[in-house]
């Protein structure tokens, strides 16, 4: 069977990443944004409203709301980062809700490692076997797989996007990439590949997402089923207990609830299309390779197991409306169908890869460092007049530590170019070192460099405080009937203010009202509010919110 594998791999091939510079990649990809920054606005901000109000006693953990207005998905994220304020009382709130969910990310990073290793361990996805020797020994094979596999991961933009969040989805996708590793690592790890199914699916639905749970159930049980390894025909009871139960916790949270979008208009294939193109870059173009160079193992774990959880995804992402919050549910599947590409690829493709991971974010890099100099310095005068101009009332601040890990980050980039552009051709995980290490260099840059504007321009507190400002100092309550629950929670939060988006402005008890407008004329909601200011955010052109009074009758 081995003769038959596309993968052609020597011996000198299979070496490993270095381990050191292993874990000093995933600490800058993971810890930045971590410590020094307010929850940023929607879902982020509207997660850690919940959270908070949880772990401050102002909302039962049963039943959270904002607002008035209930959650409508799964809870178990929302009470892991209040566990965490309510353990973590010395740090800001904010900073220790975020703990969990950088672990969490961790998980996810080791979880795609261990899945792509256990896979590249079976027969099937063994290199062939040279007549004379020299091939690549099947365990340093599959370590190389597995790295290539945790940068391509980390190389995916929407993981970058997505991926440093406070949101359920980070826990669906910790049940992803437990369900991928336990059918990955069941021939190898029993015990351990169990407990992972018995957790993925229940995580998976007690995080908002029960429907995915069944799905991978239901498919991780057929490819069990018909395994040619005893223990993995053996975990599909496990597989289908794990699933029965994942039913049953989402009907006892109250998970299960209608997010499916209505019928989409004549755009959503190219809106589709389009974030398929970015979201998971460049992880697609290679799990498309490999579909096409082990097509003759399609029914094989290595690839049919992360095929179904993609799939999965996919029809998730395409009835929520195009969600990327559903789709970022099959990057950690993607970087492991993306792996099995490597071994595989030409030298021309790779070149390709590398040459325009080195142009682009190198140039991103220097982009983000004449925007720096600029705030510090004034020098070009353009990019902080661009920055006055987008966030007004902004005024920069020097950080000589955020500076310090900037410039250790940028000259450990050069030295990564230094080391690709040399004679470095042999090990599989090559063509995934610029990509990955520019992702993280980018996000690096960003949340040093970038840090007060960005946290500036996507935080709700600058509103918060101009609100403050013009508000009758003995306000209590302040009505939003209709609005974000985003604003909401950065009212409740923030602003310290019992608020009631519950009742509409005809029936709530407040004193104020608090409006969206788009319009510098509009009138009141309806009769008995008098208007008392008008107030925008920093970074908004045209919307305005506008704060009324209810009329002394």
């Amino acid at each position: 069977m081995n003769q038959a594998t596309p993968a052609i791999v020597a011996e000198r091939g299979a070496q490993r990443l270095p381990r050191l510079a292993l874990l000093l990649f995933c600490a800058a990809y993971v810890i930045p944004g971590v410590f020094g920054r307010d929850p940023w606005r929607n879902a982020d901000l509207t997660a850690y409203g919940f959270m908070a109000k949880i772990a401050a006693g102002l909302s039962p953990w049963h039943h959270p709301e904002l607002g008035g207005i209930t959650t409508d998905g799964g809870l178990l994220p929302y009470w892991v980062g209040a566990l965490f304020i309510k353990l973590l009382p010395f740090l800001d709130p904010a900073v220790a809700a975020r703990i969990p969910f950088a672990l969490i990310l961790v998980g996810v990073i080791a979880l795609v490692w261990y899945s792509s290793f256990h896979f590249a361990r079976t027969e099937a996805a063994q290199p062939v076997a040279f007549a004379f020797g020299g091939e690549a020994q099947a365990v340093d094979y599959a370590r190389a797989l597995a790295d290539g596999a945790l940068l391509a991961l980390v190389a995916s933009l929407g993981l970058l996007l997505l991926g440093h969040e406070t949101t359920p989805e980070l826990l669906q996708l910790l049940g992803m990439a437990l369900f991928v590793y336990g059918m990955a690592a069941a021939p190898f790890r029993a015990l351990k590949a169990r407990l992972a199914l018995l957790l993925a699916l229940p995580i998976l639905a007690a995080s908002a997402a029960p429907a995915v749970a069944l799905m991978l159930g239901l498919g991780g049980a057929l490819i069990c089923w018909r395994s040619a390894y005893e223990p993995v025909r053996a975990s599909m009871l496990w597989v289908v207990a794990a699933t029965a139960l994942s039913a049953l916790l989402a009907w006892a949270l109250g998970s299960w609830a209608w997010r499916l979008q209505a019928l989409p208009g004549a755009d959503f294939p190219l809106r589709v299309g389009t974030l398929l193109l970015w979201f998971a870059w460049p992880v697609w173009p290679l799990a498309l390779w490999t579909l096409w160079r082990w097509r003759a193992y399609l029914q094989r774990r290595h690839v049919s197991v992360p095929l179904l959880a993609v799939m999965v995804s996919l029809l998730s992402c395409l009835a929520m409306g195009g969600s990327d919050r559903a789709l970022m549910l099959g990057l950690p599947a993607l970087a492991v169908l993306a792996s099995f590409a490597l071994p595989t690829f030409s030298r021309s493709m790779s070149a390709m890869l590398d040459w325009f991971s080195m142009f682009f974010f190198s140039a991103i890099a220097l982009f983000i460092w004449l925007y720096y100099l600029s705030m510090q310095t004034g020098w070009p005068a353009q990019p902080l007049a661009n920055v006055r101009n987008l966030a007004k009332g902004f005024e920069p601040s020097f950080h000589p530590l955020a500076l310090l890990f900037a410039v250790l980050g940028t000259a450990a980039w050069l030295g990564l170019l230094r080391w690709r552009t040399a004679r470095h051709r042999h090990a599989l995980w090559k063509s995934m070192v610029l990509p990955s290490g520019g992702v993280a260099l980018a996000w690096l840059l960003a949340m040093t460099l970038w840090l007060p504007v960005l946290d500036y321009a996507r935080s709700h507190r600058p509103l918060v405080e101009r609100l403050a400002r013009v508000m009758p100092a003995d306000t209590t309550c302040l009505a939003t009937p209709g609005q974000a629950l985003s604003l909401v929670a950065a009212l409740e939060v923030h602003g310290h203010w019992k608020v009631d988006a519950l009742r509409s402005a005809a029936d709530t008890s407040c004193r104020l009202l608090l409006v969206q407008s788009d319009d510098a004329n509009a009138s009141a909601p309806t009769p008995g509010w008098q208007l008392l200011a008008t107030v925008k955010r920093p970074t908004d052109r045209n919307l305005s919110y506008r704060l009324y009074q209810r009329e002394a009758r």
